[in-house]
């Protein structure tokens, strides 16, 4: 499989991660709300369930916000073409690991291999950051080799 399809299938097992991950989101958001709305208003001064619940949703609201917002950051590496160096969007292949760089997803299945999602806001990527194919960075006291980016 080329480079280029290769990335294609990566976005779009990620994306379907992440829409799994906003689905769940919301239907934690709404069931907090339906807790809350069926339990009604407090019954006395010291009953804080359904505040709970609405702190709960709330919570879960925000979560699913920015989950939103990284589906859609997501979807723009579909237009970064022609990547040669280590940035947002790059698939980053190592003599140790395959990288991701997107949004944290953590460990992705492809194809019977293993990609790590990761957000260009983790120590490693800063490590590996505008680095080419053949170079090498030391990340932890440990000197690692790229082998390939795209």
């Amino acid at each position: 499989m080329n480079s280029e399809t290769l990335k294609h299938k990566l976005i779009e097992t990620c994306e379907k991660l992440q829409r799994d991950k906003i689905a769940s989101l919301q239907n934690a958001m709404d069931e907090a709300q339906q807790a809350a709305n069926e339990y009604g208003g407090p019954k006395d001064r010291y009953d804080s369930f359904r505040m709970q619940q609405l702190n709960k949703k709330d919570m879960f609201g925000s979560q699913l916000q920015k989950a939103n917002s990284e589906f859609i950051a997501l979807e723009k590496i579909k237009e970064l073409i022609n990547i040669k160096k280590v940035e947002y969007g790059a698939v980053v292949i190592t003599e140790e690991q395959k990288l991701f760089i997107s949004i944290s997803l953590g460990k992705v299945e492809l194809d019977h291999d293993v990609y790590f999602a990761i957000s260009p806001n983790v120590p490693i990527f800063e490590a590996m950051k505008g680095l080419k194919k053949n170079d090498s960075f030391t990340f932890r006291g440990k000197t690692t080799k790229i082998i390939d980016v795209f």
